[in-house]
């Protein structure tokens, strides 16, 4: 099975245009989670910016803004990169995703487009000024087991933290993509509604570690905040309090939990604050937020910090609340069935 770093590869067909392959491992149902595909335009620009613009020096993106138009699939994917503004300090590029055939030449129309800017975050220089910003409410402290407890071999005793303990993922098969991470979550409950922390590192790789291009697939992976609240396990039911709800008995409640949700993106933003280790980092801190959750549709915040505290990305998304069906069934109607981005949920 790949690793992260294996399934992303991105390999030039010529200085503009680069081909992927989208592996069934790294999807959710039968379309490749949207935060791996985030991660493979971020490599294909560091890879564009290392080799036709190496000149430049700007190898980090330091934004993206990307539009899931349509779903994407298993299989070879073709980049096509257009440069938007080449500057001294910062340059932006503007990246499409299409798929379509083996060699993956279609002229098919766009999956997902959309700009990323590039620069140097070793090098930037500039006024910086402190902020009283912190996350609030805080998390609890840290975990203990950082440097005992190696990842990707994590067991049940999470090494007897206090605070976290490892959740592993719901839905198995229908969920492949979230059984590549280990994911941590406070051991006595998320600590709000709409809210919810973890700690997370590769799983089934050992000594894989994050790097600036894994941080499209960190900031798209998190607990499913819409399956925190009871009642609304499914696709179309309401949260307890909804006017338009009621009391669920424990049978029906039970079912409901049993058939997946799908969480299709519609828009990713993601800013990048400061470069990971050259060596890559171990284990990272997410924060997820949602502000509303209305008529199957849900804003998400997203905060990612290294294991000191810092800031190391901050990412908005908006997406859709479907059921798994929605997914599985290709040409099942049109419009909104088609986006292609999933939001992984663990709970």
């Amino acid at each position: 099975m790949a690793s992260f770093h294996e399934a992303t590869a991105i390999r030039a067909l010529d200085s503009h245009t680069y081909l992927a392959h989208f592996p069934n491992e790294w999807c959710i149902g039968s379309v490749p989670h949207g935060g791996f595909v985030t991660s493979c335009f971020l490599s294909t620009a560091a890879l564009h910016f290392s080799t036709t613009h190496a000149g430049r020096d700007q190898p980090h993106t330091i934004t993206l803004h990307l539009t899931f138009l349509r779903r994407t699939s298993v299989g070879p994917a073709r980049f096509s990169v257009r440069d938007a503004k080449l500057g001294k300090r910062t340059s932006t590029v503007h990246i499409s995703l299409t798929q379509g055939s083996s060699d993956a030449r279609s002229t098919a129309e766009p999956s997902v487009v959309g700009y990323l800017t590039q620069s140097n975050l070793s090098t930037e220089q500039g006024i910086s000024l402190p902020t009283k910003w912190t996350l609030h409410p805080p998390p609890p402290p840290r975990p203990s087991f950082f440097h005992s407890l190696k990842p990707g071999t994590a067991d049940d005793d999470d090494d007897g933290d206090k605070n976290w303990m490892l959740s592993p993922p719901s839905h198995p098969q229908f969920r492949k993509a979230a059984h590549r991470v280990q994911s941590y979550l406070p051991r006595n409950g998320q600590l709000e509604p709409g809210l919810a922390d973890e700690w997370i590192c590769f799983a089934q790789q050992p000594g894989e570690k994050f790097t600036q291009e894994s941080l499209g697939f960190v900031a798209d992976q998190f607990p499913q905040i819409v399956e925190m609240y009871p009642g609304a396990a499914a696709a179309g039911t309401t949260a307890r309090g909804n006017p338009r709800g009621g009391i669920e008995d424990a049978e029906e409640e039970k079912k409901k939990k049993e058939k997946p949700n799908w969480y299709p993106t519609i828009l990713l933003n993601l800013e990048v604050k400061k470069c990971l280790p050259p060596e890559g980092a171990e284990w990272l801190f997410v924060r997820v937020r949602a502000k509303k959750i209305e008529n199957g549709r849900m804003d998400l915040e997203v905060v990612v910090l290294d294991e000191g505290g810092a800031l190391v990305a901050v990412s908005n998304h908006v997406c859709l609340i479907l059921g798994a069906e929605r997914n599985l069934t290709r040409g099942g109607g049109t419009g909104e069935e088609e986006e292609g981005s999933e939001k992984t949920s663990k709970l």
